[in-house]
């Protein structure tokens, strides 16, 4: 955890952007790092967690993580979350809560009582089209017989 903290300081310090760090450990070494990139990269999921989910996959050579752990700074936000459980970590160490991002200015618990509502009910507008067409890319995955599943 120390070394989640100490990578949030030097981001924050580089203005890469909020004080965010996270480490990636795979059998007691750790394998991938970050902080937060936001504003240096000009990339809204640039986060601490993401650098460091990536980073741990090109090291590990795979796209799922099973039989690691990450530790962040902060409690990870819905995005982050997310590609936790796709990245299928074992476990998170988290320091500060989303409620003391919140006090900092970092207010991610917007997002959270977004994703329970009905998609009608939430404050971005989202419209379904072209749904027939889709599917018919989902046949074909189905179909597929050289995929890849994850």
């Amino acid at each position: 955890m120390q070394e989640a903290i100490s990578l949030g300081r030097e981001g924050m310090t580089k203005n890469g952007g909020g004080p965010f760090g996270a480490v990636v450990v795979c059998d007691g070494k750790m394998v991938g790092r970050g902080y937060n990139q936001v504003t240096t990269l000009l990339d809204p999921t640039a986060h601490a967690e993401i650098i460091a989910i990536r980073e741990a996959c090109r090291s590990l050579g795979r796209f799922a993580l099973n039989g690691c752990e990450l530790y962040t700074s902060c409690e990870p936000c819905p995005m982050c979350l997310a590609a936790i459980y796709w990245a299928r970590l074992d476990r998170v160490y988290y320091a500060c809560t989303r409620h003391d991002a919140a006090e900092i200015g970092f207010d991610d618990d917007f997002i959270y009582e977004q994703l329970p509502l009905e998609i009608a009910a939430r404050s971005l507008p989202m419209e379904q089209i072209e749904r027939e067409h889709s599917l018919d890319l989902f046949r074909e995955w189905m179909a597929k017989p050289d995929k890849v599943p994850y």
